[in-house]
């Protein structure tokens, strides 16, 4: 076909030189480029929006609050030992220790056991087992949190931070170790793994109310709450009896009596009292029953329950000497001790814990952590309660120091100062305890 002839093609129906065929045939090509590549653009988009909770998808669900812990970064501890209430103080200090750094606390492993000396003696046990894991997060959401180990990325990105040891590691050397390891490069990394003794043993660098606050976060598993019930069902039915056989109107309460005789106690704390040079430490048997019938306001029927560790008692005769109208009891005379005794050391610590936590009138040693944790949990529970007085029997949640005289040569009253720069009081003890209003937060 010659070039004259040209000019005669058409397109559908067009001359293809016309502007009509022209403009025909990019609309054309604009359909067929959009059913080629819409759909291709669609899917792209779509994986956009989905990187969009990929990259970070717990950034997405994260609170301003719950900013310290984005990119999940944690802290790994040693394994927590002796006592129930220094594995208490321990964990709480990693928490703050974790709270410092900015990041989640690896749920730690604690002792069920007590040889603490003899470390392959040990007998972990894992934190859920004896606290709720998810009550923690909920009621500490603002605070702490602890992590599991699933939640951790990289195994192999892990950095040590090893804890001073001796007497030239001080409080301030520590302190600035922490905030060294709170900044670049040590940050970076995902895990930090505190490697040193216990943490019952690190400095303390924060004030009581922050370990209140861990403290309110611990919530005891179901199990030990419903055998503690079981215990406070005995010791109320020996109130019920008497106030059947004296033809009382009203219940008959309970004192529950932290009685610290047992051999391993007297021995250290004769240690303490030669070492601080304090006569108010270690009580005898025949103390502590005096100081107890002299509390003021007491009122007579009152059932005694005396918390004290059994294997580790020589005395034999702690329920004889009592007042009238004192009734004492402890595991065997209550039928409970088989309760304890399908249970480890430390869930037996736990059950006695809530006993005397949910008691009328609780009366410890000030120089006992047991009995300290005990009176600072009933502080705060007071607290709560919005009591303008908080002291006597009359209060909610009363609490008294038999190793210290009080009124009439009774117990002293005692509340935990929520206001004091440290830990040192409850982790050690006092003689310097009160029941003031200064002691509020």
């Amino acid at each position: 076909m010659d070039i004259s002839n040209r000019k005669h093609l058409r397109f559908l129906g067009l001359p293809l030189n016309s502007l009509a065929c022209k403009c025909v045939a990019l609309v054309v090509i604009a359909l067929v480029l959009r059913a080629v590549l819409l759909p291709r653009l669609y899917e792209l988009g779509g994986l956009f929006e989905q990187s969009k909770f990929l990259v970070a998808p717990n950034v997405s669900l994260l609170s301003d609050s719950e900013s310290l812990m984005e990119k999940s970064k944690f802290l790994e501890v040693p394994q927590i030992i002796w006592g129930l209430n220094n594995q208490k103080i321990a964990f709480a200090r990693a928490c703050l220790t974790a709270r410092m750094l900015k990041r989640k606390l690896l749920m730690p492993s604690l002792s069920a056991s007590l040889f603490y000396k003899e470390v392959d003696l040990l007998q972990p046990i894992s934190f859920d087992k004896v606290f709720q894991f998810g009550s923690f997060n909920s009621r500490c959401s603002e605070f702490v949190q602890l992590g599991h180990y699933s939640e951790i990325s990289n195994q192999s990105d892990v950095v040590e931070l090893q804890k001073g040891l001796g007497r030239r590691w001080t409080v301030e050397k520590d302190f600035e170790q922490l905030v060294q390891f709170s900044k670049q490069p040590y940050d970076q990394y995902e895990i930090v793994k505190v490697v040193g003794k216990n943490p019952f043993l690190w400095h303390d660098h924060w004030p009581a109310k922050d370990y209140a606050r861990v403290f309110e976060c611990l919530v005891f598993v179901e199990q030990i709450s419903k055998e503690a019930d079981k215990v406070v069902s005995k010791i109320r039915d020996v109130g019920r009896e008497a106030r059947q056989q004296m033809g009382l109107s009203q219940p008959v309460p309970y004192v529950a009596v932290h009685m610290r005789i047992e051999k391993d106690w007297m021995i250290h704390c004769k240690k303490l009292e030669q070492r601080l040079n304090i006569s108010e430490i270690c009580s005898s048997k025949e103390e502590i029953m005096d100081r107890v019938r002299n509390i003021i306001g007491l009122k007579i029927p009152m059932v005694i329950y005396l918390a004290v560790a059994d294997s580790l008692l020589e005395d034999n005769s702690i329920l004889n000497g009592w007042n009238e109208g004192l009734l004492p009891c402890e595991k065997k005379k209550l039928g409970v001790v088989e309760i304890y005794k399908k249970h480890p050391y430390l869930i037996q610590s736990a059950i006695d814990y809530l006993v005397c936590l949910r008691s009328d009138i609780f009366v410890g040693n000030s120089f006992s952590t047991f009995s300290s944790l005990v009176v600072l949990d009933r502080t705060q529970k007071m607290i709560e309660t919005g009591d303008a007085n908080m002291c006597g029997v009359d209060t909610h949640w009363p609490s008294f120091a038999y190793n210290l005289a009080g009124e009439s040569n009774g117990p002293r009253a005692w509340v935990t100062n929520l206001s004091d720069s440290s830990l040192q009081s409850i982790s050690y003890g006092s003689n310097h305890i009160s029941c003031s209003l200064t002691s509020r937060l």
